[in-house]
C-alpha cells in the first residue's frame, strides 16, 4: 500500500476490505486484517487479536452452501481524521448489513457504526483498534449461531 494513494485513500480502502472479507466468508484473511490490531463491540474491553477475529467469525457466522454468509455489508458516512506527523488517524462510519439467506428475500438484518483508529508502520496504513456498535437490530437467526451480548 506504501505510495498507493493518499492516507484518506489506503485507510478506506482497509475499511471496505472488512467489508469485502467478511462477505466472502474468508475470516483467515479478516483476521489478518487485524493482525496489529485491537478489536472489540461496543464500550467494553477491546482484546481480540486477528487470530481470535478469525476464530470467533467461524464459530459464529452461518457460511451457506456458497461458502459464503449471503450477506453484503454497505459502510457509509465514512470520516477520516489524519494526523500524517504522528502517522496515526482514525475513522467514523456506520454500516448495514443485508442478507438473502436461501428461501428469504434480502433484508436488512443489522446496523450500527465502526470506530477505527490506524497506525502507519513501514510506509503502510493498518488497523490499529476497530470498535463494532450495534444500532439496529433484525432477524439474525440466519447469520448467527448465538448473538453476542451486545445485541441481546
Amino acid at each position: 500500500m506504501a505510495g498507493e494513494g493518499s492516507a484518506r485513500d489506503q485507510i478506506s480502502a482497509l475499511i471496505f476490505r472488512y467489508a469485502e472479507r467478511i462477505d466472502a466468508g474468508d475470516f483467515d484473511a479478516l483476521g489478518e486484517l487485524f493482525r496489529h490490531a485491537r478489536y472489540g463491540a461496543g464500550d467494553g474491553p477491546l482484546a481480540l487479536s486477528g487470530d481470535q477475529v478469525a476464530r470467533i467469525n467461524r464459530e459464529l457466522v452461518i457460511l451457506y452452501e456458497d461458502g459464503t454468509p449471503r450477506t453484503r455489508h454497505v459502510t457509509t458516512n465514512l470520516v477520516i481524521e489524519v494526523d500524517e506527523a504522528s502517522g496515526t488517524a482514525a475513522a467514523r462510519s456506520t454500516y448495514v448489513v443485508f442478507q438473502q439467506a436461501p428461501g428469504r428475500p434480502l433484508e436488512p438484518i443489522v446496523s450500527g457504526r465502526y470506530h477505527d483508529r490506524f497506525e502507519r508502520a513501514d510506509g503502510r496504513w493498518r488497523f490499529a483498534e476497530r470498535r463494532i456498535h450495534v444500532d439496529l437490530v433484525g432477524d439474525l437467526s440466519r447469520h448467527l449461531r448465538a448473538l453476542p451480548r451486545e445485541v441481546r
